[in-house]
């Protein structure tokens, strides 16, 4: 008489199972996606920020309208010349451009981060103070008083150079 129950041979080891395959995929797209920090402008200036001894780090970068003050880019020289330009977001602006920005800027905020909002100018070394006063002024008169200046850590006398 056989026996009902035979010993199977062994057949190696069973294949790896990849049903939970798309789940990790979109696991890792997802965390990509949330974690990705996009750059919000295209630099139009070139800006060679000036050493500073003691500086801090701003936090929160959403608070943060920039202000960039340098020669225009090569590519937009033809066009704009070599003479130090403003850039307000992603396009050249004047002193007189200054104030409707900032105003937009408040306005595509909430109402409680209004007050906490800083203006960042980010000017070349080799900028005359002559533009980054007639900036402050126009910033003074939309109240815009929180204003940071960007610069790189080091030692001041690298700005000689």
């Amino acid at each position: 008489m056989a026996s009902k129950f035979r010993k199977k041979k062994d057949q190696g080891t069973p294949g790896i199972s990849t049903a939970s395959l798309p789940d990790i995929v979109f696991m890792l797209l997802f965390f990509f996606m949330v974690a990705t920090v996009m750059r919000d402008t295209d630099k139009l200036v070139q800006v060679n920020l000036p050493y500073a001894s003691q500086v801090q780090k701003l936090e929160k970068k959403q608070l943060i309208s920039n202000i960039f003050v340098g020669v225009p880019m090569k590519r937009y020289q033809g066009k704009y010349g070599k003479e130090p330009r403003i850039q307000l977001n992603d396009k050249f602006g004047s002193v007189n451009d200054i104030q409707p920005f900032i105003l937009a800027e408040r306005n595509a905020r909430r109402e409680e981060l209004r007050p906490l909002m800083i203006t960042s100018i980010k000017a070349d070394k080799d900028v005359s103070m002559g533009i980054i006063t007639d900036i402050k002024e126009k910033l003074r008169e939309v109240n815009a008083l929180k204003v940071n200046y960007a610069a790189k850590k080091g030692d001041v006398s690298q700005n000689m150079k």
